[in-house]
């Protein structure tokens, strides 16, 4: 599913037009990815909790030459399913 088909699916299922679908997912997205921005978790209860995780600094290897290469740290986004919808996922 894109983010069109799930506009269409928000629509069909709160009974509002597209354009106003559209723009409430826009308002989700980008109300998660500020939170996200200011160290905040976002829990919806059920779904699952949205979390900023912290990569250390490592030393890889570029893969062509074989010669280590630093990577530096960095925070990355990530996502823990909720028992409600890993229940649905395996029923």
């Amino acid at each position: 599913m894109n983010k069109s088909e799930l506009i269409e699916a928000i629509a069909a299922s709160a009974d509002l037009p597209k354009a106003a679908a559209g723009r409430a997912l826009d308002a989700i997205i980008n109300s998660v990815t500020n939170a996200l921005k200011d160290g905040e978790q976002v829990v919806l209860v059920g779904f699952g909790t949205f979390a900023v995780k912290e990569r250390a600094a490592r030393t890889g290897r570029n893969p062509q030459t074989g010669e280590p290469i630093e990577i530096a740290a960095s925070k990355i986004p990530s996502f823990k399913a909720g028992k409600a919808l890993k229940d649905a996922v395996n029923s």
